[in-house]
């Protein structure tokens, strides 16, 4: 059964859930409104007992191609909520307690590429690539996302050049587990299946290990740049989350 809500779709695959970026028009690129269902969507995913695995891929040729650039800009009232949205959906993901395979289809940059990054496993198309395009604009990309996740010669390779790689490389550097020649989306469910076929508990305790590891490594460096995205576009540190 698919669930659709505005530019986000979810699909039942037995006890595998199918989160599906809906805005092919725009490689997917996060509105504001895509975040706020992306981070509900994530939310409710995380305590549903009936799912043990989620699989997160894009509508059309694109995975994500990061923050909708269109809606920048405008009054305080706006920019607060393009940083409360954006840190509500990147830690919906990232936080969330089920594993999450990402079935990247086409290009993960800038934003999409650490949307990626924040999956637990990674399956490429051959069509995919990644990096962080907006550095050569003076937008610091996320090295947060990069370094929880890539050896820091990579990590820093990527977040300083800003260059693209495509798929066959990623997998070299370990930014995927596999690349394939078909649909990722049918390898993402197959692998979501394996992992949520196997003793819910002992795979619900090593992702919390994984959470309690990233957040005593690198919690430190999401809220750095957390406050850097804050001050860029309002001058101020982000207020403590209750």
């Amino acid at each position: 059964m698919a669930k659709a809500a505005g530019d986000l779709s979810i699909e039942s695959h037995g006890e595998v859930a199918l989160v599906t970026l809906q805005r092919p028009e725009k490689r997917n690129a996060l509105s504001i409104e895509l975040r706020i269902e992306l981070a509900e969507a994530f939310g409710r995913l995380s305590d549903d007992a009936n799912v043990g695995c989620i699989v997160l891929t894009g509508a059309g040729p694109a995975f994500c191609s990061g923050m909708d650039v269109t809606q920048f800009g405008g009054d305080r009232e706006h920019k607060r909520r393009l940083v409360e949205t954006s840190a509500l959906a990147f830690e919906a993901v990232g936080g969330c307690t089920r594993p999450v395979v990402a079935a990247v289809n086409g290009p993960a940059v800038a934003g999409g590429f650490a949307l990626a990054l924040l999956c637990d496993l990674r399956i490429a198309s051959q069509r995919a690539t990644f990096g962080y395009p907006e550095l050569p604009r003076g937008i610091p990309p996320s090295y947060a996302a990069a370094r929880a996740v890539l050896p820091a010669t990579v990590a820093r390779d990527l977040c300083l050049t800003g260059r693209i790689i495509d798929a066959e490389e990623a997998l070299r550097l370990g930014v995927v587990r596999e690349v394939v020649s078909g649909d990722p989306v049918e390898a993402g469910l197959a692998l979501g299946r394996r992992v949520a076929g196997l003793p819910r508990d002992a795979v619900l305790e090593t992702r919390r290990r994984t959470l309690l590891e990233r957040d005593r490594l690198w919690g430190f460096l999401f809220e750095d740049e957390r406050k850097v995205f804050s001050r860029a576009l309002l001058g101020e540190e982000p207020e403590p989350a209750a």
